[in-house]
């Protein structure tokens, strides 16, 4: 039998996170989910622990502890994106309350706790800004040989999409991202540039209705709903499932090693992900940079995972 990766989710669910979840729990031959952790960040915290449990109910997972998390950025007040994702986060998604409350403890002596005990070094797979990982590297150094790698959704090659210099989720908490980046642990980076070319089609999103299940209306009617801006003309952009989509289907992505500097500063330059694409500042790559996603696969592939949830 193969190997089960175990695996630390970290997330603010928003719609794209959820579909990122629905992949991981669709698949437990493939991970061992260990907790889903949750982060102020699309909506406020109360918010998106009450979208990870919903989304653990319509999978069927409630054996998958959930933990809220930090309700505020390390430094800055918090900006959410009501705009994008909906009041609750989860608008057209059409999900009742969730059926049982989150897990006790807060999500950062959660990481901390299960880092330390697990047999082997885990994964962890921040889908939201860098709250809580950047706390628990900071309460507990000692974790970081526990942590096998990094796979995040975060930054951007070139321009940011909350403002021109800057990706949501490192821009919400860039003091964070730089404690992240910063940490000496493998770390795969999904940035805006790749995951911006991971664009599900019109026939793709009616396949997961056509799912005839509870997930596949949820997902049909989450990618379907009316966003700002004429976002998805030509399909949607699906952010989050590219973490859980490399970690399953590696051979889709396409990158390569490269330092990336996090800007800090308050200026219109806040949260700037700075990719030495080219080498030219000389200094030691701390990431592995994703720049190209074959989307059609990657979207064939994940509507088939989730076909097996209720």
């Amino acid at each position: 039998m193969a190997r089960r990766m175990p695996v630390l989710v970290d997330t603010d669910p928003g719609q794209d996170d959820a579909v990122a979840l629905l992949l991981a729990m669709a698949l437990p031959d493939r991970f061992d989910l260990l907790a889903v952790t949750t982060v102020a960040g699309n909506v406020p915290v109360d918010l998106t622990t009450a979208n990870a449990l919903r989304i653990a109910d319509l999978a069927g997972r409630p054996e998958v502890p959930v933990h809220r998390g930090a309700e505020a950025p390390l430094v800055l007040p918090l900006e959410t994106a009501e705009f994008v994702s909906g009041p609750d986060g989860l608008a057209g998604a059409g999900l009742p309350p969730p059926r049982r409350a989150a897990a006790p403890g807060h999500a950062v002596k959660a990481i901390v706790r299960i880092l330390r005990a697990a047999p082997e070094p885990v994964t962890l797979c921040p889908l939201g800004p860098l709250t809580n990982i950047a706390l628990a590297l900071r309460i507990a150094p000692d974790i970081l040989p526990r942590i096998e790698r990094i796979v995040l959704m975060g930054g951007a090659l070139g321009l940011g999409n909350i403002t021109p210099a800057a990706e949501f989720n490192v821009y919400v908490d860039p003091h964070a991202a730089a404690v992240v980046f910063g940490c000496g642990r493998p770390i795969t980076m999904l940035g805006l540039n790749a995951t911006l070319g991971a664009m599900a089609r019109h026939d793709q999103i009616e396949a997961f209705r056509a799912l005839g299940t509870a997930t596949g209306r949820a997902v049909h009617g989450m990618l379907t709903r009316p966003r700002p801006g004429g976002l998805g003309t030509e399909g949607h952009p699906m952010h989050d499932p590219c973490v859980i989509g490399f970690l399953l289907w590696p051979e889709l992505f396409t990158g390569r090693d490269c330092h990336v500097e996090i800007e800090t500063g308050s200026g219109p330059l806040r949260g700037r992900s700075t990719v030495d694409w080219h080498g030219r500042l000389k200094r030691p790559a701390n990431a592995h940079v994703i720049d190209r996603i074959e989307a059609g696969p990657l979207f064939d592939r994940m509507i088939a995972a989730v076909s097996v949830l209720p």
